[in-house]
């Protein structure tokens, strides 16, 4: 099954940074005005740490007028031949997913999410058997429940957490690297919530930007910088390839805010 089942990771749909990305959104990480400068160099760092792992890089257009444009994860949930495409969250980010629909049309069948749902992508993580759907203030009921009924008919179950306030998104707190393994921040999920996983590795809550991973089995992708995360990683069998994601922390991004994985 391609996109978000594949851990192998094949191709990924990425967009350029935003001209006007200095006026991204940001609620809960950032201290500073974002650097687009900087963040253009980070994402070509991030795009080759993509390549070195087996990632085909598919790059879109920067759209000007949106400078959260380039999380593309938000704007679209692949279910084996499907696209999903969410109305997001945030107002500001409305007509973002108009030209990622048009891309994916290609290759999957889209299906857009009707009025009153919202969802963004980055609630959404997928493992092993299952996805988790976090209601979140970007992702409401009817958009993790429209979502969870694609799911269903493409033969994965879902399982709804309510996304603590203390985070954006539910991928801020959690990925799922390789195959029955979790890698969480603490403070903001509990063990009951990853009951379920064959195995929870809990990053300390002042590194728990670090929970967030791109894994490719047990190589990873994390940010730099996070010294207790990585020896963690590194202890559960992971070799490691850090990349620096100042730019993006500053505006609530993540790793996988920056992809949507096609392939």
């Amino acid at each position: 099954m391609p996109g978000t089942f594949d851990r192998a990771r094949g191709r990924a749909l990425t967009r350029e940074v935003s001209p006007s990305y200095a006026e991204a959104v940001s609620s809960y990480l950032g201290t500073r005005v974002p650097d687009y400068e900087a963040a253009r160099r980070a994402q070509e760092v991030y795009f080759a740490a993509l390549r070195a792992h087996g990632t085909e890089v598919i790059t879109l257009p920067t759209l000007e007028d949106f400078p959260d444009c380039c999380f593309i994860e938000d704007a679209a949930v692949i279910l084996d031949d499907v696209a999903i495409i969410p109305n997001l969250g945030h107002p500001s980010r409305d007509g973002e997913k108009e030209s990622v629909a048009e891309h994916l049309s290609d290759d999957f069948e889209v299906i857009r999410m009707p009025g009153g749902a919202t969802l963004d992508g980055g609630d959404v993580v997928f493992y092993d058997d299952r996805f988790l759907v976090g209601v979140s203030t970007r992702t409401n009921k009817q958009g993790a429940d429209f979502l969870a009924e694609h799911a269903k008919g493409a033969g994965i179950d879902v399982q709804l957490f309510d996304v603590p306030k203390s985070t954006l998104h539910l991928t801020t707190v959690c990925s799922s690297p390789r195959s029955g393994t979790m890698v969480a921040a603490m403070g903001h999920l509990k063990e009951s919530d990853l009951s379920f996983a064959e195995e929870v590795i809990w990053i300390p809550e002042e590194e728990g930007y670090a929970a967030n991973t791109i894994g490719y089995g047990d190589r990873i992708i994390m940010a730099e910088g996070y010294k207790k995360a990585r020896h963690l990683l590194m202890d559960a069998g992971f070799s490691i390839t850090s990349i620096e994601m100042t730019e993006f922390r500053e505006v609530d991004a993540s790793l996988t805010c920056l992809s949507v994985f096609i392939g």
